[in-house]
């Protein structure tokens, strides 16, 4: 029996989002520049203060050494000494003149110690701040190749593979980084391209056969004269082909809906809601489902048919997994806190909370049912999840108490 192959998994998504806004003091991020401004004027600060240090005991030991054992002495009767700089001296006896010209020595040394060091600390604090701001200039530009290799990374998150860092300079470990990053966008972007090449061919290749086939079975449908067990062998046949063509069409859109939207317009998400509405309307009525909720304008940027195939995925899947009988389908779009919120929630059967993952995951269903349901291939929350990521956005689903679900949608505005 032949199996269904597995489908291909898209590249897992960044962690980080590009796009967020920066903090309002970007200077108070513990950055590389500014840890190594810290790190130069740190160091250079501990140096200063290490020869400041020197010097001072240099200065102590010499001036201590100039004047001990050969201080002044005066010899001598009726001497009259004045000093503008030691008073002690103009009223000394002359028995004491020599101790008081000692004593005056050593306060003269000392002032001139106490000098030094404050015009050094004030030197060095200067130089300090001087050598803070020389290191943080330094630091920005030894890192620079890094803020050019961010910026790339950041608009390669956007889907634009073509840019490159072309790194010029000396041939150190940062061009080697950049050069290295460089390959490896190359590589991704061979990739892609060979992997938009493939779902382009798939696409044709595909879709291409079902058409005619969808045409014959048609053609003999139309036939009046064409036995029952004809007509009902051609019916089971066209909607075996209609499924397949579903599956096709949601595989290549869910292959397309994982890279970013390049080209955004303007799209109200009421609008989009309303005419998801219109078209399932028809099908909740034959189920006896009622479709009620306000649709307040909520303009987004982004693709109007993928977003509308959010909102038809989600409506068509609330009101073919509801309740038999008096089920609805609530489908609601406005602005909260600056963003564009569609909340689609439903009557249905208890969803356990752990289920909820799954249901996000291509082929998989309620209680691991897979493509064997006549409701849909399986895809629709993945399209879903799919596109709102493209679009900056994310969907969240919530199991309503009482059985059903609460699917959010939050796009950026």
């Amino acid at each position: 029996m032949a199996t269904t192959p597995t489908p291909v998994q898209a590249p897992p998504k960044p962690t980080w989002d590009p796009r967020s806004p920066q903090t309002p003091f970007p200077w108070l991020r513990p950055t590389i520049r500014i840890r190594l401004t810290l790190l130069y004027g740190g160091m250079f600060l501990i140096a200063g203060i290490v020869l400041l240090s020197i010097i001072y005991l240099l200065a102590a030991q010499a001036l201590h050494e100039g004047g001990g054992g050969q201080s002044l002495q005066v010899r001598g009767v009726s001497l009259d000494v004045t000093s503008a700089s030691c008073p002690a001296v103009n009223s000394a006896p002359d028995a004491e003149i020599n101790e008081v010209l000692k004593q005056c020595d050593a306060i003269q040394r000392q002032h001139a110690l106490d000098d030094l060091l404050s015009r050094s600390l004030l030197a060095l604090l200067g130089l300090a701040v001087i050598a803070f701001a020389f290191g943080y200039a330094m630091a920005g530009r030894v890192l620079s190749p890094l803020g050019r290799i961010t910026r790339t990374a950041r608009a390669v998150a956007g889907s634009d593979l073509s840019r490159r860092i072309e790194l010029d300079g000396p041939d150190d470990e940062l061009k080697e980084l950049a050069d290295t990053f460089d390959d490896m966008l190359e590589r991704l972007q061979r990739a892609f391209t060979a992997q938009q090449r493939f779902v382009g061919n798939a696409s044709h290749e595909l879709r291409t056969p079902l058409a005619i086939n969808r045409t014959l079975l048609e053609v003999h449908l139309s036939d009046p004269g064409a036995p029952p067990e004809l007509q009902q062998l051609g019916k089971t046949l066209l909607a075996t082909n209609e499924r397949s063509e579903q599956l096709v069409e949601g595989l290549l859109l869910l292959a397309r809906s994982d890279n970013q939207i390049v080209e955004r317009k303007p799209v109200d998400l009421a609008e989009v809601a309303e005419q998801a509405v219109d078209q399932v309307h028809g099908e909740a009525a034959a189920k006896g489902v009622l479709i009620r909720g306000e649709q307040k304008p909520a303009v987004v940027q982004g693709n109007g048919v993928l977003l509308e195939r959010i909102a038809l995925n989600l409506v068509q899947n609330a009101v073919r997994y509801n309740i038999p009988e008096g089920g609805w389908v609530e489908v609601t779009t406005e602005i909260q806190h600056g963003q564009a919120v569609l909340v689609v929630s439903n009557t249905g059967p208890v969803v356990p909370a752990y289920e909820i993952d799954n249901l996000f995951e291509p082929f998989r269903r309620l209680r691991t049912e897979r493509t064997g349901s006549d409701k849909g291939v399986g895809l629709g929350l993945s399209i879903v999840r799919s596109v709102a990521r493209a679009h900056g956005g994310h969907i969240a689903a919530q199991p309503r108490e009482g059985g059903g679900l609460v699917m959010r949608v939050t796009l950026p505005v």
